[in-house]
Formats: C-alpha cells, structure tokens, sequence
C-alpha cells in the first residue's frame, strides 16, 4: 500500500469515526448548512453501501470496515436472518416476493447502529419507509458496476431469479428496474469499470470518501491570499464573488476515464447529464437521488420537443449539427435555466434565512426569456427576476418573447443602450456594497445573478458539450477515443468555456473553435494574446446574442490558464477597466492555441451562409449558427469530425432569417405570428418551434423602459425590490 492510500485511510478513519471531527469538518467548511441538512454527519454516522446483487457490496464492505476499522454489518446475515430465524431464501419461498419487501423493509426499520459500514441487500432500496429510516444516519453510497459484469457474476453464482422477479420478466429487465430505486435513494455514486477487483472497487469508495472531505469549494478567479471557501450552493445565490471575480473550483477539475466515458454512451441525455453532475456537485449539497429529480424535471419531452433533448444530426461533409434550441425558449440557454432555479431553490432552504432574492440580469436576447421561463415554473414567493435588455439589439421575437412573459414577481425592462452597457451596468450594482447592503435593510432582498458569470448557470452546459461527443460514438460516426473539433458561436464565452471544461474532463477534443461576428474581439485575443477595447464600437448585428465586447466568462478561462494565480488575473481586469486591454505572456497564449483557434465573419458572410445552406440543404439556420458555420468552414480540418453547436432556433430571428431568404417580405409589415407562420412556410427543417409559435400569439404585459442611466438602472431595481 502506496504511503498516499494511507494517509488517505488514517484521514478517513479520524474523520469517519471520531464524532468531535465531525463536528470539526461541518463548522469549518459547513458553516451555513441549515439544521435541515440532509449530510449532518454528527447525527448520520454510518456507510451504506447499495446495489445490485452481485455488484460485490459484501465483500467490498469488509474491505471497508477493516482499513476504516469499522464494524461491518450485512443487512442478510446480521439482521434479517437471527431476526427470522431461518434463512433468507427460505424466507423468500414461504412467503413470495412482494411480502418478502415489506417483512424486509419492516426489520430494516428497526435498525439501530451507528458508526458501521452496512451492506444492504439489492431489494432494500424497493421498500421506502425503511430507505428513509437509513438516510437518517448515514451516507448511501451506489455501487454502480456495469450490467454485464453483474450478468456474469450471477450467473457463475448460479442465481437465475431476484426478489421482485415474476414469471416472464428476464434478469435484464428486473436489474433495469431495480437500478432507478438505487438512482431515486443513493447519495454518492462510484461509477465502476468493466471486471474491476473489489479491491479497485474499495479504492474507488475510499477516493469517494476522500472527495466528502477535502472538498476545497469555490475561490474567485481574482482571489489574493487566503479566503473563505464558498460551497457549491452558495455560488448559485451568491452570483459573482465579492471582490468582482467568478467563482471557480477551488481544487482539480474531475475526470472521467475512457471506460467510464464509454458506460455514458448508451444512456439518454437524462442519465448522461445525472452522472456528469455528479462529478462536481458533492452529495454533501445535493444528494444523487434528490440531483436526479431536478435533472429529470428539467430535460423531459414536456419541457424539450426532442425526445433525445440536444440531438446531433449529420449536415455537411464532415459536420455535425447539435441542436441546442428545443427547450421552451428555443435556444442552448435552456439546458442551465431549467435547471438552475432548481439548485436556486434547494440553496435558499439550505440558508435556512428568510431573506428574498432578486435575480437581476442584463440579457443579449436569449438569456433574458430563458431565466424568466426558468425561474416561473421553479422559483417560490421568495424570489423575483428582473430582467434589463438593449432596446435596439435584439430580434422582435427575442423582445417578444420576454415582453409576454407571464409571471409571479418578473419584470422585464428595455433600456436605450446596448448589452455591454446593461452588463456593465448590471456588474456595478453587485459591486455596491452601499446599494446592496440598503436593499437588505429595508426590502430585506438580496441580489443575485443567472446570466453565465452564476456558475450553476454555467455547470450545466457542460453536459451537452459531453454528450454531442457521446452521440457521435453511439451512432457510429466515430470510435470511442477518435478526436473531434467542436465549433461555438460566441459573445460571453460561456458556452465555449463549458465545452472547454468537458476536455479538461478528458473527453477527446482536439480543438475548440471561437467563433465571432463582426465584434470579433475574442479573434484578435486568441490570435495575438491583446484584449484591447480601445478602439472598438459594439457593432449591431444580426447575431445580436452575441454583439459582446466583454466576455465575461473569458476571465475562468484566464484563471485557469495561469494556474490559478488571482493576482495576475485581478490585474489583468484592473487594466481592462482602467486602460480598456490587457496581454497576456507568450506562454500563456502559446498554452491556449494548443486548445483553441479563433475566427470571424462579416455580416455578408453570414448572410451568404445561411443563404448558400438553406439552399443546398433545406435547412435554416438562425444567424448565431451561421457565424458559427461560416468559421467552422474557415477554420475546420476536413480530416477531423466537426461538431457545430446550434445555439438558436431559426424561429428567434424570424424577422431577419426570412427577409434574406425572401427580400420581398421585409417590406411587409408583420406581427410576431405572422412572421412565424411566413418562416415555417420556408422550411420545416429544423422542425418549427411550436412553443414559440403559441408566445408569438400572447400579448405584450412587459412595456418598460429606461435611458442608459446607471443611477435610472439602480432606481428601478429598488422599486422592483421594495414590491416584491
């Protein structure tokens, strides 16, 4: 045994076994849980092991209790066998399957230990009431080994039938049905490989457990010195860092091996996105089972008109299109925004204070109806959303959409400058502590943010970037471990850095392509390593989501590039906003154009793109893929799979999109339906937006606006605040 495994296992032994560190570990790092945490480990002492049969819980578990020096208890052999009196199996024949549950669940409920590791049995998880008892004192940890290997193992055990398996239903069938009560009750998952060792498998519960307890949090990317850690949670509420910075990991990003990478392949966008989560959200904040909620509420065939939710399709040579724009707002926003007001809600009740939150967000066009979607159908009486957007540089439907948003506590307001002005503008009120601290006092309200610069915005994006790779290798365009280019249209480089994360993963990138309009400050960046604001004007185009001189979300990306080094990047942002640019070292940008290459597009070129592939193809893109399209056909290698990321649906731009199809329509004045109906009439590839269509029809309830005033900006959000 390496002297780093144990040191791990003495940690792990102090930590697991001894009640005062506990208590130690909660108050240093937990101390703003709720007394209604779900992880109090003061009171929930044991390790649950839980799985299939087969999946080596037993012998596992030994290994467990001897390096923790834990006692260890089999739920068979220790309790319901003395407590029957008879064993298991005969239990089982006298009295059937579904009574066999309930005698079970009924002496599980009477379970008292503390400070064990448990080994359930694979039918305990069927029985609710006494999986609720458990919970009460112990973490749940999911023993997730591939279906094959527990095949095998069954079968070299001769074991041809399970509790709960009826005459004509297959073993398949039964373990598919028992994994989602493992999915619905575990809190911490060990994904586990094809034909590991129980000892692999132990290793692999003792980097788990590790995981619980060196979990560094969340630091700002301008971070000087020591600082108080924040958890996951907390970034959801807490929006941008108090010093101006984002909030990022404060440890190693995870990784996820190529076995482990190809288990992904043959799940759904559900499953995928669930254990991808997973790696970054500890169960210590959200439990898997309760993760696994949010994840199913959020990407379900009643909220995305695509059963595969971001379905990759073939498109030109060596192109692949992902389509991210078949939420309910039509665009890749939605993949966060429906589920990061569920993460805004459990962060609330896990404060555990009875402040209000005001959400306030300076949009492009797409983040604006998506948030305001988001936050109807999640948020509680506590919460309100406040949306700012640039009256002149968005589409009608864009304005549309969020001008008819139907709510309780939303407001949405127009403001006569464009979206760097709104951003900036939005940036400055989370940095006035005065602003902020008389909101609380008499409103009792607090801000926070659900543009990309919230981190539980960002996380989620991740998934589909991960899952566009998956996509390709289920049907066939690529093997398992064959490289490919991914291609981003992008403003606030949120969504490229998502995609940016998934190669840190270990997911095979090869290169990620930026893609810009006529704004093309980022080009300039990742060519020359300037970002130099001086002498440019925001440009108005028809790509307006991403008409963006300062890219947020570039500032993780510099954090990370320069290992971490918050004084470097607080001065390199303390020039941008003195100078207006900053450079970075030559082997900075030499360490990002291993990763990314850059390109632009005039607005003709886009024009002439979405023109040329309608066209050639019969498929209309909105401008935002068609910058994304016109660089990638610039930029891209013809050897190399080139996954193009969809960001909006054609229908968001109907005004602009059917006007360069059809010239003569933009001389005809149209309201949002009608321009609708007149687009759908071009093309039915991709399929119309059918949720657009029925907002096209709702009536405009959202008429406010304002001058370019930051004092007019702070004016209305306190009058928003004191209403609510």
């Amino acid at each position: 045994m390496s002297s780093r495994q144990m040191a791990v296992i003495q940690r792990l032994h102090r930590y697991l076994v001894c009640i005062n560190h506990y208590g130690s570990y909660k108050r240093a790092f937990c101390t703003s849980r709720s007394t209604n945490s779900r992880f109090d480990y003061t009171e929930r002492s044991n390790i649950y092991l839980l799985g299939s049969p087969g999946c080596g819980k037993t012998t596992v578990g030994k290994l467990l209790g001897e390096k923790l020096e834990r006692p260890v208890i089999d739920v068979d052999d220790d309790i319901l066998e003395p407590a029957w009196r008879m064993p298991v199996s005969q239990k089982l024949t006298e009295i059937g399957g579904k009574n066999f549950i309930d005698e079970e669940g009924k002496a599980l409920c009477q379970f008292q230990s503390s400070g064990s590791v448990v080994c359930l049995s694979g039918s305990n998880p069927l029985h609710a009431q006494s999986m609720k008892h458990i919970k009460e004192n112990g973490l749940l940890i999911f023993l997730d080994v591939p279906e094959t290997d527990i095949l095998s193992r069954l079968e070299k055990m001769k074991v041809n039938r399970i509790v709960g398996q009826e005459a004509g239903i297959s073993m398949p069938e039964i373990l598919k049905y028992r994994r989602s009560f493992y999915a619905k009750h575990h809190d911490a998952r060990v994904m586990c490989e094809s034909g590991e060792t129980p000892k692999n498998i132990l290793n692999r519960v003792l980097t788990c457990l590790d995981r619980l307890e060196n979990d560094k949090g969340y630091i700002s990317t301008r971070q000087i010195g020591p600082a108080k850690r924040q958890q996951f949670l907390q970034t959801v509420l807490q929006g941008l860092a108090p010093d101006g910075g984002l909030l990022v990991k404060a440890d190693e990003l995870p990784v996820i091996s190529n076995c482990k990478q190809k288990r992904l392949v043959d799940l759904d966008y559900r499953e995928r996105a669930l254990r991808l989560l997973q790696e970054w959200i500890s169960p210590l904040e959200i439990a898997g089972g309760e993760l696994k909620v949010y994840v199913d509420n959020a990407y379900n065939e009643n909220i995305f008109q695509n059963k595969d939710v971001a379905p990759v399709q073939a498109f030109q040579k060596n192109q692949y299109m992902m389509e991210l724009f078949h939420g309910p707002t039509a665009s890749f926003k939605d993949f966060a925004l429906q589920l990061m007001p569920q993460f805004f809600n459990r962060a609330i009740q896990e404060e555990g204070e009875n402040n209000r939150y005001l959400v306030l967000v300076a949009t492009s066009g797409d983040t604006g109806g998506a948030v305001l979607d988001g936050f109807r159908q999640y948020a509680g009486s506590d919460t309100g959303v406040l949306v700012f957007y640039p009256l002149n540089g968005i589409s009608e439907l864009q304005k549309h959409q969020m001008t008819s948003m139907a709510g309780n506590n939303i407001s949405v307001v127009g403001v006569d400058s464009d979206f760097d002005f709104c951003q900036s503008t939005v940036k400055h009120i989370f940095r006035d502590d005065h602003f902020s601290a008389e909101l609380l006092n008499n409103y009792n309200v607090k801000l926070s943010a659900a543009n990309s610069l919230n981190w539980g915005r960002l996380l989620p994006q991740i998934v589909y970037h991960a899952s566009g790779y998956l996509d390709l290798v289920k049907s066939g365009v690529i093997s398992h471990g064959q490289e490919i280019d991914i291609c981003v249209p992008t403003g606030n480089f949120g969504n490229i850095l998502a995609a940016y994360y998934v190669k840190m993963m270990g997911f095979p990138i090869r290169k990620l392509i930026c893609a810009s309009n006529s704004n093309d400050v980022l080009t300039e960046f990742f060519q020359t390593g300037l970002y130099d604001l001086r002498k440019r004007q925001l440009l108005r185009t028809a790509s307006p989501a991403i008409d963006i001189l300062k890219s947020s979300n570039l500032e993780r990306l510099l954090h990370h590039v320069s290992d971490n080094d918050g004084s470097l990047v607080s001065n390199m942002y303390h020039n941008l906003d003195q100078d207006g640019m900053f450079k970075i070292s030559q082997h900075h940008l030499a360490n990002l154009q291993t990763i990314f290459t850059a390109g632009s597009c005039t607005e003709q070129e886009c024009k002439s793109t979405l023109i040329d592939t309608y066209k050639r193809t019969g498929y209309l893109l909105d401008p935002h893929t068609a910058v994304c399209k016109t660089v990638a056909d610039k930029l891209g290698d013809s050897s190399v799979p080139l996954l193009l990321a969809g960001t909006a649906h054609n229908a968001k731009f109907a005004d602009t999109v059917s006007s360069w199809i059809d010239p003569s329509s933009g001389s005809l004045a149209s309201s949002p339906n009608e321009l609708l109906i007149r687009l759908n009439k071009l093309s039915s590839q991709p399929p119309p937006h059918e949720t657009m269509l029925r907002m096209s029809k709702q009536k405009v309830i959202h008429k406010k606006k304002c001058n370019a005033s930051p004092n007019e900006l702070m004016s209305i959000v306190k009058e928003f605040a004191s209403n609510m």
